[in-house]
């Protein structure tokens, strides 16, 4: 950078984040630069939010849900000669029943690039030393658009790219590929983005910039050197992020469009589910590739995360905060949600959890404020978990999605369906434990990607793929030859697909019915669990709601009663014989099949769990 310049970046974040949410890319990354460097002036656009004014929160919201919907507005911007085709594309992707069906594609993208060219015509992007720009999924052909129209502004300014959609030697690719861009961060972006800043400092981006670990670099044909990492030790030292420009262009919106955001926040990086799959060579998820920007696992402690919650709940005013990482800590999580309590506020939290997570922990977490959840559930047959290598079972997800409608917490909850290798057996046991869920809120449906850097992209042969390419979908949305060049994220496969497809349509019309059925038995707010009970001490009533009829009603009475209720948790057979010693197995294991057989309680290898929900959950009352 020259004098005038190498004291200031801008940082931007394109379409399509939640737009109620402020960017952690941005706010981490102005947060550590401006610690790291003082004088340096920093501007951080979320320009995210401004595009959601302009076509509509719901529009917006729905768009930023659906990959191939939030690429394709762009790619019509960026490829005006292949819009037609993209157009098409678009509709093809909304979801039956949806407003984008009907909207006027051409008008939507009309008002798109009319607020994203107005944001770049307001700025003076001559006095900035360097842009860095985050792309992570929903993203790409945003950034690309504002990168190609500011470079005709300013071609000299350098720019830096980072995020989640381009790890390791696809960075080459997307440096050959789009000469526009300068620098690619590869992982976490703190370190080498400082030191990219220092360096600008001295050189010129035109020049011979020294090497950068963790900074893949354009010039000189240098992006063929070898990629590197640099990342931070521990979290420790991260100063608060910095969410002062989304809050000041919040303010400048319509009255009418303004609204409360949620505050994103971290407390670890990566994931510490990492056990080995039993016979093959891989370890953690054999469907995950949310961890190629770290490595290994780092966490904070408890002080700092709640610290960190408090104040910037307190600086912005907001009590909505999305805890962003890929899967909370294990070991520091009892002591956060209790320090969280303690601070006596009416929080509104979000985390990911695995479906291993006790009773006890998620009323601590209830406590907090946690109202929302993601568990990592992924399927409800064990036989697949053991392949997704996920190390629970069918009975433990049933566990924690009982605990959470009986606390209030909404599990959002994902079943992949279509996994490469599943099979008959697979399908039918989901279905057949599909009937035991039934009283829970429904999981979403998720079609299995594949994602580079994933378990099944490293060993494709041991999932059954013979070859893995490029999602066919990017050819809808880039040229012919930027796809031959590019090595996408997503990715697709030839092997079993379209059986696949075949085989779990059952699964989907099942958890369809579901859906509708929750629906209708909670459409009053008010409603009760639709399978519950209430405690009358020396007899138990089970209640079953059902759809247009009277409830079925259950009376448990003496030892049938304590039974059912010592089993709100998952018990052993010979944990329930050495409870109830004067009962043999003989009248045991009858009582209990019935109880399965009118599915109000669930079985698996001997292991049985009450199904019913308490009226009034009292702590500890799984116990």
């Amino acid at each position: 950078m020259n004098e005038n310049k190498k004291n200031s970046v801008v940082l931007v974040s394109a379409p399509w984040p939640l737009y109620n949410r402020p960017s952690i890319q941005l706010a981490a990354l102005k947060a550590f630069l401006q610690n790291r460097h003082p004088d340096l002036k920093i501007a951080a656009y979320h320009i995210y939010l401004k595009v959601a004014e302009s076509i509509g929160y719901n529009n917006y919201q729905e768009i930023s849900e659906r990959t191939w919907l939030a690429e394709s507005v762009y790619a019509a911007l960026l490829y005006p000669e292949r819009r037609n085709l993209i157009e098409n594309f678009f509709f093809s992707n909304a979801k039956a029943g949806s407003d984008l069906r009907s909207i006027d594609f051409k008008s939507l993208a009309k008002k798109v690039a009319k607020a994203t060219n107005q944001f770049i015509d307001e700025i003076n992007w001559k006095r900035f030393g360097l842009a860095g720009f985050s792309i992570c999924l929903c993203q790409l052909t945003a950034t690309l658009y504002f990168i190609n129209r500011i470079k005709k502004k300013c071609p000299a300014l350098p720019v830096v790219v980072g995020g989640s959609m381009f790890a390791g030697d696809g960075i080459f690719n997307l440096l050959k590929t789009f000469p526009q861009i300068d620098f690619a961060v590869n992982g976490e972006g703190e370190l080498p983005l400082s030191r990219l800043v220092d360096y600008l400092g001295k050189f010129s981006a035109h020049q011979e910039t020294p090497s950068i670990p963790g900074i893949v670099m354009q010039q000189s044909g240098r992006c063929n050197a070898p990629i590197t990492r640099s990342q931070l030790d521990d979290l420790r030292g991260l100063p608060l992020p910095d969410y002062d420009d989304y809050f000041k262009l919040l303010q400048t919106l319509n009255q009418e469009n303004t609204f409360f955001p949620t505050l994103p926040a971290e407390i670890s990086r990566g994931c510490w589910w990492q056990r080995p799959a039993a016979g093959n060579n891989y370890s953690g998820c054999a469907f995950c590739n949310l961890n190629l920007q770290w490595k290994g696992y780092r966490t904070k402690k408890a002080e700092q995360v709640v610290r960190e919650v408090k104040q910037i709940t307190a600086s912005y005013r907001t009590l909505s905060v999305a805890f962003m990482d890929n899967l909370i800590p294990l070991k520091e999580s009892e002591a956060i949600f209790e320090q969280l309590s303690g601070l006596d506020k009416d929080l509104r939290l979000f985390c990911e959890i695995r479906a291993v997570t006790s009773r006890q922990l998620l009323e601590k977490m209830k406590s907090a404020g946690v109202n929302k959840l993601q568990i990592g559930i992924e399927a409800l047959s064990t036989r697949l978990l053991e392949r997704l290598n996920k190390g629970t079972k069918t009975i433990q997800n049933l566990e924690v999605m009982k605990n959470c409608e009986e606390l209030g917490l909404v599990n959002s909850s994902n079943l992949i369906i279509q996994f490469p290798g599943s099979n008959y057996d697979d399908v039918e046991e989901t279905l057949q434990n599909l009937e035991f869920a039934l009283w829970f809120r429904p999981m979403r449906v998720v079609k299995f990607w594949l994602g580079t850097g994933s378990p099944v992209w490293k060993d494709p042969k041991a999932f059954g793929i013979q070859t893995v390419f490029n999602h066919p979908s990017w050819s809808r949305l880039f040229p012919v030859d930027v796809v031959k060049r590019m090595d996408f994220m997503i990715k697709s496969y030839r092997g079993d697909r379209l059986v696949q497809k075949k085989l779990w349509r059952p699964v989907k019309a099942k958890v369809r019915s579901w859906e509708k059925m929750y629906a209708e038995l909670h459409r009053n707010p008010f409603s009760p669990p639709i399978l519950s009970y209430r405690d009358g001490k020396d007899f138990l009533i089970i209640y079953q709601r059902r759809l247009q009829a009277e409830a079925m009603t259950h009376r448990l009475v003496g030892a049938s009663r304590e039974i059912y209720l010592f089993c709100r948790q998952r018990r052993n057979l010979k944990s329930i014989m050495e409870r109830f010693p004067r009962f043999g197995e003989d009248r045991l294991v009858p009582f209990l099949r019935t109880m399965v057989g009118k599915k109000l309680m669930y079985e698996e290898n001997h292991e049985y769990l009450s199904l019913a929900v308490s009226v009034r959950p009292r702590s500890g009352s799984a116990g």
